[in-house]
């Protein structure tokens, strides 16, 4: 098989695998962990900029750029309401909902595509797109308001993704700069709930501390082996294989937390799945 088949395929399923990360942090509060995720995100960061020093390099140049450090802060914000609605989402049991977010997510970076950097949508993509919108409208109805926590994380990270496409930086230099943008912020919400609370970090069992520590590496390693296996393969394999992620968080939120799935639910659902299949395949005929 293909590395970067492997490499992009690793990527997806350690973020389909993470409602089980976060869940065992369920008695941490979620701004501690989304600031404790920040900080050892960072450390991570630097130590593989000093191993790849060509990596530090670019970092210096950018940091003298006023343009390319305002794209960042603007992706750290949305990175960092990413983060965070998803932790406070996937511990207050909404996983199901989760997932539906980051299906719809495709199709919303094709609509963003066509809005803000002028690329065309072919007929495919626009069919793709509308049903999209009528399984979201018919959620929308069922449940009597509109599903939130998908739109919010399929809103955030659409834009954190536009945005990216207009920086200068490579996927591990442009995530050094938002860690470092995160950084003050949330090491000075850790400073205060130390001497407010006495914080979760060494006053938990070591089960929890050791979790708290390894949120840098549970972060940086899929964002990692996504920007080496998207090298790699093409768009449209890399497409297909995004529904990893998506697919294992709601096997997750029905199979393993028993999250409510009713018909009307499950309806919606498949609306957004077909969705997707009209735009994978057209997807995948267009590349041949």
């Amino acid at each position: 098989m293909n590395r970067g088949v492997l490499y992009a395929a690793g990527a997806y399923t350690i973020w389909g695998l993470l409602p089980l990360f976060w869940k065992a942090l369920v008695n941490v509060p979620e701004l501690e962990t989304l600031a404790h995720r920040v900080v050892w995100a960072l450390l991570v960061a630097f130590g593989l900029n000093l191993i790849r020093r060509e990596s530090w390099a670019r970092l210096m140049v950018a940091l003298r750029d006023r343009r390319t450090i305002l794209i960042f802060v603007l992706t750290a914000a949305l990175l960092s309401f990413n983060w965070g609605l998803y932790i406070w989402a996937v511990n207050d049991n909404h996983v199901v909902e989760t997932s539906l977010g980051y299906f719809i997510n495709p199709l919303l970076n094709v609509f963003l595509g066509v809005a803000f950097l002028r690329e065309r949508l072919r007929p495919g993509q626009a069919v793709a797109i509308a049903v999209a919108l009528a399984g979201v409208l018919f959620l929308t109805v069922t449940y009597g308001a509109p599903p939130w926590i998908a739109l919010g994380l399929a809103a955030s990270f659409g834009l954190y993704g536009l945005l990216r496409k207009t920086a200068p930086l490579a996927s591990l230099e442009g995530f050094t700069l938002e860690s470092m943008v995160m950084f003050p912020p949330a090491l000075a919400f850790l400073i205060y709930t130390a001497f407010t609370s006495g914080g979760v970090l060494f006053h938990a069992d070591l089960g929890v501390n050791l979790l708290l520590i390894s949120t840098g590496l549970i972060t940086a390693a899929p964002l990692l082996l996504f920007a080496a296996g998207a090298r790699m393969v093409t768009m449209t394999t890399l497409g297909l294989l995004q529904y990893i992620a998506p697919t294992m968080q709601f096997s997750l939120g029905v199979l393993v937390y028993g999250e409510a799935l009713t018909p009307e639910r499950l309806i919606g659902f498949i609306i957004v799945w077909i969705a997707l299949l009209i735009y994978s395949v057209e997807g995948v005929i267009r590349q041949r």
